[in-house]
């Protein structure tokens, strides 16, 4: 399989059909023998991990409803991603919804058979930001367990370095802490993008600073901060790079729909084109978590979770064109 088949939707219908992230085919469905797939999208419907609202394990199945209408053509890019890439919806991963660290260890080990170790590409879509904890594992153990670790460009409200709260040491708030102590990330490798809003403590930074993690808050980049990102792509180069994208870096008029809501983010214009301006970096694994769709009456959220998706995609498919 050498490019993702769609169904034409001037013969069949977006709105009608089996619902799979944008209309990509079921991995089960791909013949055996077929070409090594390049990303697999999978649901982790897992919100045991969240501080404040739940709900957000509705959120894969929102999310995949809502990309019935993203389409396969990118203008910013110029880019086909279906005839560049082979994608496929390999399902949800099985969760244990009432344990953080027990349903990282299943997720875990669901990914490890998704498509072809080394090849096939992860992307999964939450569920809470514990969820990424699971992904980049499995990510760095099918690139190879890459000695210092992977390198990682977040988009977040929240830097998610926190060490426990309320004893529990796997929550959303605290996956880049346990990721960064195994040596699945690269801290001097590491950018946040759109922290913003009041935090508990000035300590709550400390853990990424003192690690060379590189922190673009909104106020940043609203004073520049695009050139900052743009040199951090440019020093990593050819590096492995993680992508997670936390919707509630997006300010809550564009998307309401998330669990732990921070006003003063980016706009749905300004962070699609961020994420196009990261094109030339080399993702190897992504995560779009904290969609909820009880607050998302309108079903913005996970529309605008379904355009970052495809244009996570598109990053890997422009590197693929060059």
């Amino acid at each position: 399989m050498t490019k993702t088949i769609l169904p034409d939707p001037r013969q069949f219908p977006r709105f009608a059909g089996v619902v799979t992230f944008c209309r990509y085919p079921l991995l089960q469905l791909i013949p055996p023998k077929s070409p090594p797939l390049d990303w697999a999208l999978y649901g982790v419907p897992f919100d045991g991990g969240v501080t404040y609202r739940p709900g957000a394990r509705f959120g894969p199945r929102a999310v995949r409803d809502a990309s019935q209408y993203v389409k396969r053509y990118s203008i910013e890019h110029d880019v086909d991603v279906c005839e560049v890439l082979s994608m496929a919806d390999a399902g949800d991963a099985p969760v244990s919804p009432y344990d953080c660290k027990e349903n990282a260890e299943r997720v875990v080990e669901f990914a490890a058979g998704v498509g072809e170790a080394g090849h096939t590409k992860l992307l999964a879509v939450g569920g809470d930001h514990s969820i990424a904890y699971a992904n980049l594992r499995a990510t760095w153990e099918r690139r190879g367990r890459p000695t210092g670790g992977l390198a990682c460009v977040h988009f977040d409200s929240h830097l998610d370095t926190v060490d426990s709260v309320w004893g529990e040491k796997w929550g959303h708030a605290s996956p880049f802490i346990r990721a960064i102590e195994e040596g699945l990330i690269d801290p001097k490798r590491m950018i946040s993008i759109g922290i913003k809003g009041p935090l508990n403590t000035k300590a709550d930074l400390d853990y990424a600073r003192d690690n060379g993690v590189r922190i673009v808050t909104h106020g940043d980049w609203v004073r520049g901060g695009g050139a900052e990102i743009a040199a951090f792509v440019k020093e990593i180069g050819e590096a492995e790079a993680y992508l997670t994208f936390d919707i509630d870096c997006v300010d809550p008029a564009f998307a309401p729909g998330t669990g732990t809501l921070c006003p003063g983010g980016f706009s749905s214009t300004e962070v699609l084109g961020i994420l196009r301006s990261l094109a030339g970096l080399n993702v190897v694994g992504a995560d779009v978590v904290e969609v909820l769709p009880d607050r998302d009456p309108a079903g913005i959220t996970a529309f605008l979770a379904a355009h970052v998706v495809f244009e996570v995609l598109c990053l890997d498919a422009v590197r693929k064109t060059r």
